[in-house]
């Protein structure tokens, strides 16, 4: 069971993302439901650890059985979803990856989800590009050239 519920006043998420940069490029995704990109990853379940999490979330976005390098960023934020409207209190914690032979598989290409069949497009960001694109979370576009050497705490709120 994913570590996410809903209430009156709003959802909450516990999740993970993957930081795999190659070549001065961050990969990012997006979907057909969402304009904007993001980062591979998603919920934790109920007595998961994070670092699997993300590998079980790698395995079914990418094909691919990641090497996790180090946490990044935990991330607290409240905001309120473009598509759904929807607010959320989400707690990710970023990971960087290391990118294995995905620089291989061109700038931009496509690859199904193990886990429901969704296609999603992956494409390689350079870090200029980044800090112009439409992309979630905002703190991303800041922080990209600038890795932390051990886990950072970032809060924000984009309501």
């Amino acid at each position: 069971m994913d570590i996410t519920f809903k209430t009156p006043e709003g959802n909450f998420n516990d999740r993970v993302c993957a930081v795999i940069i190659h070549d001065g490029r961050l990969l990012a995704m997006h979907d057909g439901r969402a304009p904007y990109f993001y980062l591979p990853g998603g919920r934790v379940r109920l007595h998961e650890a994070s670092a699997d999490a993300l590998r079980r979330e790698l395995r079914e976005e990418l094909g691919i059985e990641a090497r996790i390098i180090r946490p990044l960023w935990l991330d607290e934020s409240f905001f309120t979803e473009d598509v759904t409207g929807e607010c959320f209190h989400e707690l990710c914690l970023y990971y960087l990856v290391d990118p294995a032979d995905l620089g291989a598989r061109g700038d931009i290409f496509q690859q199904a989800d193990a886990s429901n069949g969704r296609v999603n497009t992956f494409e390689w960001l350079a870090f200029e590009r980044v800090r112009m694109e439409y992309l979630y979370p905002d703190f991303i576009k800041r922080e990209i050239d600038r890795l932390p050497e051990s886990l950072a705490l970032i809060t924000h709120r984009n309501k």
